[in-house]
């Protein structure tokens, strides 16, 4: 894959934290357009991945080119117009207790003075009926809704300034089995209707095989498996295929307290 296909590309990523080496040397590209799912089990650097390509951590080594532009080292203001093209469903929502869920929805154009607070008001209850929601939800607040309602509400955000690149941090945590299907049904449809580039983190395998078109293998600071959500089922690697299948018998241990 050329850099001028890659609305993402990383190359020989490292991190360590102390003696804790977390990512290693990590290669990664992410195509325009496509919806990339990294999984991986806890603790292996998914989290790490993004927080480096987000620059909220700086990474001991390596390269991140988001649309062939270098972040790794920019400025503020350069880095800001990197982060302008970004969108992120956070894991566990993140939605601000205070404010009602309009302006949780449109923070973002708010925070960066991009429209006024009426119209802020009118693309966030457009984006809320884009997942799903009408606009009497727009005047409420988080604690008043769902668990399911809150993470619709986050997705809404996340589309809130029609990102070109769309972050999904564990997108189902903490969802029944339904309601993660109804969040997995609505990222497919919000990239497909938007045509952003998705790049999601879970090690949920029911909601990877539905979002992706491509998959990732994370392991050990490393990618040591990609392909198309269609060839996992029959991927012979010992890694993956435990992964994908469950499997406490592997080549993958589990560090378990006696």
């Amino acid at each position: 894959m050329t850099t001028a296909e890659s609305k993402i590309r990383i190359r020989g990523l490292s991190k360590a934290f102390g003696d804790k080496v977390v990512l290693d040397g990590l290669d990664l590209d992410v195509c325009d357009g496509e919806s990339l799912v990294v999984i991986g089990g806890s603790g292996t650097g998914k989290s790490v991945l993004l927080k480096c390509i987000l620059g909220l951590i700086e990474p001991d080594s390596g390269s991140i080119q988001v649309d062939g532009v270098e972040t790794i080292g920019l400025g503020n203001a350069d880095r800001e117009a990197i982060n302008a093209k970004f969108g992120m469903l956070f894991q566990n929502s993140a939605l601000f207790d205070s404010l009602p869920v309009w302006e949780n929805v449109s923070f973002g154009l708010l925070a960066r003075r991009m429209t006024t607070r009426p119209e802020a008001r009118r693309i966030a209850v457009a984006k809320l009926a884009q997942v799903g929601l009408t606009d009497s939800v727009a005047a409420l607040y988080p604690a008043e809704l769902s668990g399911g309602m809150q993470k619709r509400v986050a997705l809404a955000r996340a589309i809130a300034t029609d990102p070109e690149i769309i972050f999904f941090d564990e997108p189902t945590t903490g969802l029944d089995p339904i309601m993660a299907d109804v969040i997995n049904d609505l990222i497919v449809k919000i990239t497909r209707e938007t045509a952003a580039t998705a790049l999601s983190i879970t090690h949920d395998m029911v909601s990877a095989r539905k979002i992706a078109h491509r998959v990732a293998m994370l392991y050990e600071g490393r990618i040591i498996w990609v392909g198309r959500v269609e060839e996992l089922e029959d991927c012979v690697e010992p890694h993956v295929d435990q992964f994908i299948h469950g499997r406490a018998e592997g080549p993958i241990r589990m560090a378990v307290r006696a």
